[in-house]
């Protein structure tokens, strides 16, 4: 790291330089965050020169323990996991290779466990309560066909930080050293790699935007998730937000048929 943003709060984004992550890391900048992104891609774009980079690869372990380290010298404020491996399309599950499976694990499972490990100590330096935001799917609570791989791996990621989250929790309400918050999206979201995945000529007008997290990614940033360790929030299209539990995300399951799927 390099003496730039020192004397600021600091934020680390694990796949922040496209999709969910980048809104999540545009908007903690936009507020005065010293923002890392660690990314096999560089963030480009309006405002990527406000975002220091670090290449990482998360299903090479080694390298993604050295680069959280490396981020972590310091305390945090703020860290967001976002990163995701969907797979390269929908495959009922007898057509799915284990390397897929590997890294699928690797990227949606064991990253944000090494991101956990590493980056927690440094949340809880920052003598005020540092904040988890972990970006999670609706495919925790709609298992379907065609998305083993990725429906297991969420939905241990979802554990993980209910965990942790419970493992965090004070006799004192608010008084948690770290505050953990889940959040995903109420449809699909328009980014690089669901772009991957569509025909040429679709249409997107439907889906939500990134920027959809911008709201509360600075409302984490303003208040450290008071009042919100522990929940699991839907964002919708307006960057509103509401508990998982007043209304269960829309399945985006289909039923799909062997060699099909996107």
């Amino acid at each position: 790291m390099t003496a730039h943003g020192r004397n600021r709060r600091r934020a680390l984004v694990v796949g922040g330089s496209t999709g969910i992550g980048r809104g999540v890391a545009d908007a903690w900048a936009d507020v005065g965050l010293d923002v890392v992104v660690l990314s096999r891609s560089a963030p480009v774009g309006p405002g990527a020169d406000r975002l220091r980079w670090v290449a990482t690869d998360l299903t090479d372990a080694a390298q993604a323990a050295e680069s959280l380290m490396l981020v972590a010298e310091s305390s945090l404020h703020s860290v967001c996991y976002s990163a995701v491996h969907y797979g390269d399309r929908r495959a009922l599950f007898k057509e799915c290779s284990e390397a897929e499976w590997r890294r699928q694990v690797d990227v949606n499972l064991h990253g944000l466990w090494l991101t956990l490990s590493r980056t927690l100590p440094a949340l809880r330096r920052g003598g005020t309560p540092g904040v988890f935001l972990g970006v999670s799917s609706e495919v925790v609570y709609n298992a379907g066909p065609g998305r083993s791989g990725y429906a297991a791996s969420k939905a241990a990621a979802a554990a993980l930080l209910d965990s942790i989250s419970q493992e965090e929790n004070t006799e004192a309400p608010g008084a948690e050293a770290v505050r953990v918050v889940q959040a995903l999206p109420a449809g699909m979201v328009d980014t690089p790699g669901i772009r991957r995945r569509r025909p040429e000529g679709f249409d997107y007008s439907t889906y939500m935007r990134p920027a959809s997290f911008a709201p509360l990614a600075r409302e984490l940033a303003a208040t450290a998730g008071a009042g919100l360790h522990g929940a699991h929030l839907v964002v919708d299209g307006t960057g509103a937000w509401y508990p998982v539990s007043d209304k269960l995300p829309v399945s985006q399951s289909r039923r799909i048929s062997s060699g099909t799927g996107s």
